[in-house]
């Protein structure tokens, strides 16, 4: 059943009657003639479109296989194009972000975090039974989790069959084991536990990121030794009880230097998994930068594309060299970097222009964006009351949770689809 848009949501034209979602496309909206009201999370189709084939072809061309993170998004319709473009699954970090992908015919998920709390074993057991060809994997790292997860079973009586990845984690960062020893233990009681299989082990290597390929490359392959180490070691005491071991890592920052070594080194069958999520929208500031240095790692001219954008408008010059746009922190990512404004039209304009130099996103109230310009400048540098502003994005994660809808859009800015998301 098709999500239907209403004036409840932001970016919809309020005065329309309620619309499905798949029929978006069909109403031929332009974006820069003013169809929809400002401001405007928008996905750029082309973009979009290469990100996945590059992505792909990434990971094809090293034998892997990718379980994009789902919580980047939370978009039915992109998980769709990413397991059309070949994706082995869709991950997610809580068994709530599993139901969605669920929901929507996602077979294989990776939780990529801790599952304990009895209210959601009783999700999963839930998800399980109403979908039986889904298989989900989750992570432990701690014999606190395991009598968590037996006190659960005891005082629900359950039989409930779980498959799990033990997770390698890095002194002072996130989750997961902090030393082999450790690790191998948790993964013998995982062996002697009935109803619960061992089905491989995961990291997370994005906390080591700085874009110092010295630095990176050092701790990323110390990582992974470990993580193959651990792998090697439950081989050869037979820890693992699954037709297939799992090997996962990969965030969106150096998952090329994960990717060396993420092959399991293994006697019996097996599959390496990268689950980059941010890959898929791209950015013009956090991640734009982590990809410079891959493309520098990897001698390569192209990498991904910027396919996420905030549309607003000029609202109010109130000042020499001050003029505040209709988007805020309600509307666009500031956890990692402050937007930064690349393009401008006057609404009914065919094309847009660049911005000046000068023109600087400098910062964000909750509806408000301060765009600091250069008072001084020519006149037809300043920006106008009613002016339409595309400004990109740092973290495609937290721009996506402001939103329930977006357009996608051609070059033309035709809106030619659209996506719902689901936080």
């Amino acid at each position: 059943m098709t999500l239907q848009l209403n004036a409840s949501f932001k970016g919809f034209p309020g005065h329309l009657a309620p619309l499905d979602l798949k029929d978006v496309g069909a109403q031929r909206w332009q974006v820069l003639k003013g169809d929809l009201p400002f401001p405007l999370a928008i996905v750029r189709q082309s973009a979009l479109q290469h990100n996945l084939e590059w992505m792909q072809n990434f990971c094809k061309q090293r034998g892997l296989d990718i379980a994009p993170h789902g919580k980047t998004t939370m978009s039915p319709e992109l998980y769709q194009m990413q397991l059309n473009a070949g994706a082995w699954g869709i991950s997610f970090a809580t068994v709530f972000q599993a139901n969605l992908g669920a929901r929507n015919g996602v077979k294989r998920i990776i939780i990529a975090n801790q599952v304990y709390q009895a209210p959601d074993l009783d999700a999963l057991a839930a998800l399980l039974q109403a979908f039986p060809e889904l298989r989900v994997y989750f992570l432990v790292d701690s014999m606190a989790q395991m009598e968590a997860i037996a006190q659960w079973r005891a005082s629900r009586g359950s039989q409930l069959n779980l498959t799990v990845l033990i997770e390698l984690g890095i002194e002072g960062k996130r989750t997961g084991c902090r030393d082999h020893a450790q690790a191998l233990e948790l993964a013998r009681l995982i062996k002697h536990t009935p109803h619960m299989q061992l089905c491989g082990v995961e990291t997370y290597e994005g906390a080591l990121a700085t874009c110092n390929h010295a630095h990176d490359q050092t701790h990323v392959a110390a990582l992974m030794a470990r993580l193959q180490q651990l792998t090697v070691a439950c081989e050869a005491e037979q820890l693992f009880e699954h037709d297939e071991v799992l090997l996962t890592a990969g965030g969106s920052a150096i998952f090329d230097l994960v990717a060396k070594d993420l092959k399991p080194h293994l006697k019996r069958p097996a599959r390496g998994i990268l689950r980059s999520g941010c890959y898929l929208t791209h950015d013009h500031v956090q991640y734009r930068k982590m990809l410079q240095c891959v493309g520098e790692r990897l001698n390569l001219r192209e990498t991904l594309k910027p396919a996420l954008e905030v549309i607003s408008s000029v609202q109010s010059c109130p000042e020499p060299g001050l003029a505040l746009l209709t988007m805020g922190k309600r509307d666009v990512s500031y956890d990692l970097d402050l937007p930064v404004a690349l393009w401008r039209a006057q609404l009914g304009d065919s094309a847009t222009r660049g911005v000046p130099s000068h023109w600087h996103i400098e910062a964000l109230n909750d509806q408000h964006a301060y765009l600091h310009f250069d008072a001084s400048a020519p006149v037809n540098e300043h920006p106008q009351v009613g002016q339409l502003v595309g400004s990109g994005i740092s973290h495609p994660c937290t721009t996506f949770d402001k939103w329930r809808w977006m357009p996608m859009i051609d070059e033309q800015f035709n809106v030619v689809d659209a996506i719902s998301v689901n936080f």
